[in-house]
């Protein structure tokens, strides 16, 4: 077995052996780091996720206090492996480590600032820690003005609609329909995606047809992505004849 490795010095410096400047031109550009675009600023060494993965694996002895190092890291990479590392502590921890994972998650959510920072880790962490506990703070997060924290409040959904409850998913999404950022409607329209295909697709329905009006047509389109084609034409014209 190997011997999970614990040295942030050592990590870094496993980054930056990995980086790759022109990988990391093209990141810039398709993450919108650029001024005015989601991410302006975020930094990219140039790695992909499988590399990253790996080091987050090497070094998953990695203590907390450098787990937060990472995470305040202006690099996107380091954020990255931070959050990796937290997911799998929360999946393998004690309830107590579990409590202490969520709190720390939410307390830095504005380092959790990118799409793929989001998505690969508030499902597992913040969606995992609530299953059996009140939605309250989803609702919150749903009104945040930051939009990560929004996005962290549907996707952590999925966790629910994975476990066959689509309720609090449903409820978050009609709260969501007025949101005016695309990367919204992406979200949006993914997780009811999710309860079609794993709930019930008449929930999924129903919702749409209750909602066609005020649904952003980015949120319907990602909704409906499994139907065929000429099925999808229809709902996108608002009929709902056959639903």
């Amino acid at each position: 077995m190997t011997v999970k490795e614990n040295s942030f010095d050592a990590l870094t410096a496993a980054f930056r052996l990995a980086a790759d400047p022109a990988k990391a031109k093209l990141l810039q550009r398709f993450f919108k780091t650029g001024s005015g675009e989601y991410a302006e600023g975020d930094k990219f060494l140039g790695l992909t996720v499988p590399v990253t993965r790996l080091l987050a694996r090497r070094f998953g002895a990695l203590p907390e206090a450098g787990i937060l190092r990472l995470l305040r890291s202006p690099w996107h990479e380091h954020r990255l492996c931070a959050l990796l590392l937290l997911t799998e502590n929360f999946e393998r921890g004690t309830q107590a480590q579990k409590d202490r994972i969520f709190a720390l998650y939410l307390a830095n959510t504005r380092y959790i600032n990118n799409w793929d920072l989001v998505d690969l880790s508030a499902p597992q962490v913040v969606g995992g820690w609530l299953a059996d506990k009140s939605k309250k703070p989803l609702f919150e997060l749903a009104r945040s003005k930051l939009l990560w924290e929004r996005r962290i409040a549907i996707l952590a959904c999925f966790a629910f609609i994975k476990a066959g409850e689509s309720a609090t998913a449903l409820r978050l999404a009609r709260r969501l329909l007025d949101d005016r950022h695309d990367l919204m409607h992406k979200a949006v329209g993914w997780m009811l995606r999710e309860v079609g295909k794993r709930c019930s697709e008449k929930l999924l329905l129903d919702f749409l047809r209750e909602n066609y009006a005020r649904l952003p047509r980015t949120a319907l389109r990602y909704a409906i992505e499994r139907f065929p084609e000429n099925r999808r034409k229809r709902l996108l014209a608002g009929d709902f004849t056959d639903a």
